[in-house]
């Protein structure tokens, strides 16, 4: 009996980058005192009126089907913040909420992708975009930041790439894994390219709460002309620490939320729906554990910009989230070995920027979801294990 996977898209599904996450995960197992520095999930819990509010439901027998865009005070609330907190103007017929971001993204492909369509995506990238793309007969086209520039997206890298079978260009900004933020002139400037070639935006916004002084977040969707060709991607899990309870939502033009209506039933049905009373709590109750969190994060940012240049290591300096996209290059090291060889010997664990869309990489990725003393012992592990490789290089 064959392959389930066809050869033309088993390369598609099985990457070589989940292969190292694996390894990575395997050889941090057989370790003691393990410091995690690579995933993306925050160290701090839920908010405790979150968690409350979430037993409440389930107490009120609040856990059957939801309709498939999920309930209608939550998408209420989500409209609001969005008016609130970036000046978007959706009602809740435009929002649908999903099972996480990563069910936006893949219904986003499912409605828009066919086949040979090219999609440009800003990279270093959440490389989730090129397998949802792929999966829908699509072409994934990288658009390059560079580290010149703190990783921030150039107007003209991404002119430079569309061409008559361009779709969309997915913009992600506070971006994974660089922590860039695209200033707002440079976001006026995408919204004239797009109107001038015609092209749909996705606006991955997951980090748009977590901006660091000076840099400032403008969401595409408030520009002229742009609603009407804008998704704009949100949810949970970074702002409140609520990865687990996968909780993501899209804001879209009502008449696409309709189509999608049935594709997203087709995928899950609706999300979690205590999840969903959980996430209603988040919005619309207090907000002083976010603020203490996006404090903490402030603190260890500075911190490790600091520590990675005194130990001779340079970065894109992150206008939000809450990674160091770190030049290892100045080692002798690529990316992938670099973190093999440090966890193997000092138990820290990073990704290679190999796992963000970047073959032969000379970038690391330091995500600072751990408490600053871990961080701090972190530090002092590679600081010597930097010096040991930089002397042999």
């Amino acid at each position: 009996m064959g392959s389930l996977l066809h050869d033309r898209t088993a390369p598609r599904i099985i990457e070589e980058d989940g292969a190292f996450r694996t390894k990575m995960l395997e050889i941090a197992s057989g370790l003691d005192n393990v410091i995690a520095l690579g995933r993306g999930d925050p160290d701090f819990h839920t908010p405790k009126h979150v968690v409350e509010a979430a037993k409440a439901a389930l107490d009120d027998n609040q856990h059957h089907y939801t309709g498939p865009t999920g309930l209608p005070p939550l998408r209420q609330a989500i409209c609001d913040n969005l008016k609130a907190e970036y000046g978007l103007d959706y009602t809740a017929d435009e929002i649908i909420v999903t099972a996480g971001v990563q069910e936006s993204i893949m219904l986003c492909m499912l409605g828009l992708v066919a086949p040979g369509d090219e999609v440009l995506i800003t990279s270093p990238r959440f490389t989730t975009y090129d397998t949802a793309v792929q999966m829908c007969g699509g072409v994934p086209i990288p658009v390059p930041t560079y580290q010149k520039d703190d990783f921030a997206l150039d107007v003209d890298e991404i002119e430079k790439r569309i061409t008559p079978k361009t779709r969309m260009f997915v913009m992600v900004s506070p971006n994974n894994p660089t922590g860039a933020v695209t200033p707002p002139d440079v976001i006026r400037k995408i919204a004239d390219l797009a109107i001038k070639h015609d092209i749909l935006i996705i606006a991955d916004e997951i980090y748009a709460a977590l901006i660091y002084p000076p840099h400032e977040h403008l969401s595409l969707a408030t520009l002229p002309g742009m609603k009407e060709r804008t998704i704009t991607l949100n949810g949970f899990s970074k702002t409140y620490a609520m990865t687990g309870w996968r909780v993501g939502y899209m804001a879209a033009p009502a008449d696409f939320v309709e189509k999608l209506t049935e594709p997203r039933h087709t995928l899950s049905i609706n999300t979690c729906t205590v999840s969903q009373h959980a996430a209603l709590a988040a919005l619309t109750g207090s907000q002083d554990e976010m603020l203490a969190t996006f404090k903490a994060y402030a603190e260890r940012r500075d911190y490790l910009m600091k520590a990675l240049t005194e130990a001779g290591l340079t970065y894109g300096a992150p206008g939000g989230a809450f990674y160091i996209y770190t030049n290892i290059a100045s080692t002798g090291m690529k990316a992938k070995a670099f973190c093999e060889t440090l966890l193997r010997e000092t138990g820290v664990m990073v990704f290679p920027g190999d796992m963000f869309g970047e073959p032969d990489s000379d970038f690391i990725r330091i995500s600072y979801l751990q408490p600053l003393p871990v961080i701090e012992e972190a530090m002092i592990r590679i600081t010597k294990f930097i010096a040991k490789h930089g002397a042999s290089a």
